[in-house]
Order: structure tokens, then C-alpha cells, then sequence
């Protein structure tokens, strides 16, 4: 077989096995029947919350186990055509298989990533919470930088994006910003982002020219819906109210309205400014609340299903998942997976998809993919 058509036919199989080693394999098929054994028993449909439920995991299961049988049957027929086409010298029926192969092999990346979704909030809305590192202008400019791509990756798939909360920098810039992000699956995609972003570029604001490298922290965190119940003692929170204000200073209006609220326990700060009235502000920064502590369940439960993954969870400053250098070479490298980029233009333009891939597939895999983008 061709080299270009055996690199598909590898791309494909290192899919599947991905898939199957997501899904289990032999468990997800003892568990498929165990669920097309609830679904006829009529007992089940006396508790149409437990019904639905069933009817979710099973559906689920269906669409992989039959996304990856598809995938497979597809595979070793397009191979066995094209190596008969190969012996009887089939030059154009050979051409029709590459192109089939490649096809098949953009859709097993597919398959695999939405496969990868299944977590229990990944179908969620989420916030993205932006912090600028030490380093005054600079940082605050990189940490504005960061909403933009986010905002400009929502935007590319269609998901809506609101600004939940802003806090200007003296010069220029942000010190931290709170981005809702409304979409199919938004926190599934985003969520391997919480991590430290650095940047290094020649300084728009240094009269000397000089290289500088700048840090801001990006913290993902699901929207919780009324499905998932967290319990918060009001008497554990500092509920804190202050003068929202606009990028350059400028007030929104002239009242304390904006919301700041403060979980002891944990130390977790959430705040809201983005609505006129105090009473909805507080409504927003206690759902963002209840958001973060899930977030933090989450990380928990990760960390000790898989101890080797817990330094994943382990979000601060120097915890570097991403690099994005502009000077003196072109490179956006993600640290995690070695996938990388020569257009950091479009990158911060918002074309992370390729880095959310590879980074939601090691989270199952646990190996380094390497991707190199040499447009």
C-alpha cells in the first residue's frame, strides 16, 4: 500500500484504539446490554428521572459503539480495494481509495473527540476566568489578548459569549476578566485550557525594543445546571459589594452594584459585574460559585482515578501548559501534548481546535501527540 494511504490507515487505526480504550470495550458492550435490559423492563418507566437517564447512557454508547464498528468496517473494505486496485494497476480506482481514506480518517478525528465528551458536564455552558500575571502593562496586554482568542474560538463555533465580569488595567490591558460562554459543549472543548499562557514578543510598550516574555492564568469551570446539586453554607461565604466600572475607568453607574463573594473553606473568590442591579449581580457570581466548587469536585475525582494526572490539576503560576513566541520565530506550542503552530496569528484568532483535540485525547491516552502545523 502506499505510503500516503498507510499513514490514513494509521491515523485511523490510532483513532480506534483511542476510542476503544475510552470506552472500554468489553465493558461498554456488557454494560450496552445491560441497558437494553432496563429499557424493557417496565419498572423502570414508574421513575421517568432514572428512565431518562438510562435512555441517555444508552444512546451514548449506541452512537461510539456503532461510530467505531462503522469506522472499522469502512477501513479493511477501502484497504482491500485498494490493494486490488493496486494489482490490476488501477490507477484511478487506487486514487478514489487515498481520497475515501482520507475522508475516513478526518471523520475518525471526529468521532473520537466527541467520544472523548462524555463527561458529565462537557455538554455544559462554561466560564473562562483570565488573570494577569506579575509584570504590570505587559501581562495586563497579554491577559486582554486571551479574551479576545477565546472570545474569537466562540464565535467560530457559534456559541455565544458574555463578559461577566471586567477589570481594566491602569495603562492598558485587563487585570482579570470572566467570560460565559453559551454553547453545545463548551465546557467539554475549553476545559483543557486552565493552565499559565506565556507569552514572548518584542514590547509594544518598551521604547528600547526589548524582548519580553509575560504570564496570564486562564481557570475553566462548568455552568451547573439544576441536574447537579452542590450544597453551599451560606454562613462560609463573604459577600462583598463595590462600584463596577468599565475598560478606562468609567463607571457603569453609581451605585455598589457589583458582587464579590468570598467561599472560606476554600478560599475560591467569584464576582459579577456585569448587570445594573446588585440583586442580579449577586444571582450571577453565587451561580459562578457553585460552578467552581463542581470545577473542583471534578479535578478531585480525576486526580484520584488517575494519580499519574494529578499535577494536571495543579493550576498556578508556574504550571505552564501553552508558549505563544512571536519574536524571534513564529510558535505556538502547547507543553502538555508538543503540539504546535507557525501561525500564531491564527491562534490567537481563535483556531484552538487542534490543541483542545490533543489534550482532551491524552487525558485518556496519557502520551504526548505530537502535531506540528507547518502552514
Amino acid at each position: 500500500m502506499r505510503a500516503e494511504a498507510q499513514a490514513h490507515a494509521d491515523q485511523i487505526n490510532a483513532a480506534l484504539a483511542l476510542l476503544r480504550r475510552f470506552l472500554d470495550w468489553d465493558r461498554a458492550l456488557k454494560r450496552l446490554e445491560e441497558l437494553n435490559a432496563k429499557v424493557e423492563d417496565q419498572a423502570l418507566w414508574n421513575d421517568p428521572k432514572a428512565a431518562q437517564d438510562v435512555m441517555r447512557e444508552r444512546r451514548r454508547l449506541e452512537e461510539a459503539i456503532a461510530a467505531t464498528r462503522a469506522i472499522e468496517s469502512e477501513l479493511s473494505d477501502t484497504v482491500e480495494l485498494m490493494e486490488m486496485a493496486e494489482a490490476e494497476g488501477d490507477d484511478a480506482m487506487v486514487e478514489e481509495g487515498l481520497a475515501a481514506l482520507a475522508e475516513l480518517a478526518e471523520r475518525a478525528e471526529r468521532d473520537k473527540v466527541a467520544a472523548l465528551l462524555a463527561g458529565e458536564a462537557d455538554a455544559n455552558d462554561t466560564y473562562i476566568e483570565i488573570n494577569a500575571g506579575a509584570g504590570g502593562t505587559e501581562s495586563q496586554d497579554w491577559a486582554e489578548m486571551l479574551q479576545r482568542m477565546y472570545t474569537r474560538w466562540a464565535e467560530r463555533h457559534k456559541m455565544k459569549v458574555e463578559l461577566i465580569d471586567y477589570h481594566a488595567g491602569e495603562q492598558a490591558g485587563i487585570k482579570s476578566a470572566t467570560l460565559l460562554i453559551k454553547g453545545e459543549n463548551a465546557y467539554g472543548y475549553a476545559k483543557t485550557e486552565s493552565g499559565v499562557h506565556r507569552l514572548v514578543r518584542i514590547s509594544p510598550y518598551d521604547s528600547n525594543a526589548r524582548r519580553h516574555t509575560s504570564f496570564s492564568s486562564v481557570w475553566v469551570y462548568p455552568v451547573v445546571d439544576e441536574n447537579i446539586d452542590i450544597e453551599i453554607n451560606e454562613s462560609e461565604l463573604r459577600i462583598d459589594t463595590y462600584r463596577a466600572s468599565g475598560a478606562g475607568g468609567q463607571h457603569i453607574n453609581t451605585t455598589d452594584s457589583a458582587v464579590r463573594i468570598t467561599h472560606l473553606p476554600t478560599g475560591i473568590v467569584v464576582q459579577c459585574q456585569n448587570q445594573r442591579s446588585q440583586h442580579k449581580n449577586r444571582a450571577e457570581a453565587y451561580n459562578q460559585l457553585r460552578a467552581r466548587l463542581y470545577e473542583a469536585e471534578l479535578q478531585k475525582r480525576e486526580a484520584e482515578a488517575n494519580a499519574t494526572a494529578a499535577n494536571k490539576t495543579d493550576i498556578g503560576w508556574g504550571h505552564q501548559i501553552r508558549s505563544y513566541v512571536l519574536q524571534p520565530y513564529q510558535l505556538v506550542k502547547d507543553l502538555r501534548t508538543g503540539v504546535t503552530s507557525t501561525a500564531p496569528g491564527d491562534v490567537l484568532d481563535g483556531d484552538l481546535d487542534r490543541f483542545m483535540a490533543a489534550a482532551l485525547s491524552q487525558r485518556v491516552s496519557g502520551e504526548k501527540v505530537v502535531v506540528e502545523d507547518v502552514d
